[in-house]
């Protein structure tokens, strides 16, 4: 069994919804789900778009393998509305899932990358994963989440939403 670190993302209407109907297929498809940060709002990252998004982090439990996590959150995309993700530009969305972590693997492989590439670059990804996890050291880059999130360069605005 491995701890399995996902970052819902989403700016579209009924992106709220679609995050409570992720994290319940999610207890059910991937595992249990153990813990989940509070909601994160921050302007688009990387493309121009008048809809801030919404973020939020969760971590579950599973017996699956990185491949058929990877296929579970596609699956749970595709249900909630999700278009076809695209290599070559961003865009607007209802959710994205992206897996930040599993336990320390690192993996390189042309359909999965973890930990995320760009997660120790994103405000919106670190901020929430403070919440518990602000002493877990990256695998790639040998420092804590704390300690990338005071040294990340992104300084978008991201608020905690009350």
């Amino acid at each position: 069994m491995a701890k399995i670190t996902l970052l819902l993302g989403g700016n579209e209407k009924g992106t709220r919804r679609a995050f409570k109907e992720a994290v319940q297929l999610i207890d059910k498809t991937i595992g249990k789900v153990v813990y989940l940060s509070a909601l994160y709002t921050s302007p688009p990252w990387g493309f121009e778009h008048p809809d801030w998004f919404l973020n939020q982090a969760l971590e579950s439990v599973s017996f699956l393998s990185p491949m058929e996590i990877l296929s579970q959150t596609q699956l749970i995309e595709k249900k909630l509305g999700r278009k076809k993700k695209t290599t070559t530009h961003y865009d607007g969305r209802i959710i994205d899932i992206d897996i930040l972590f599993i336990e320390n693997k690192v993996i390189h492989n042309p359909d999965l990358e973890i930990p995320h590439p760009r997660l120790h670059l994103r405000r919106f990804t670190l901020l929430p994963l403070t919440e518990w996890k602000a002493d877990f050291i990256h695998p790639v880059q040998k420092k804590s989440i704390s300690t990338l999130l005071a040294q990340c360069p992104d300084n978008s605005e991201v608020y905690k939403v009350v």
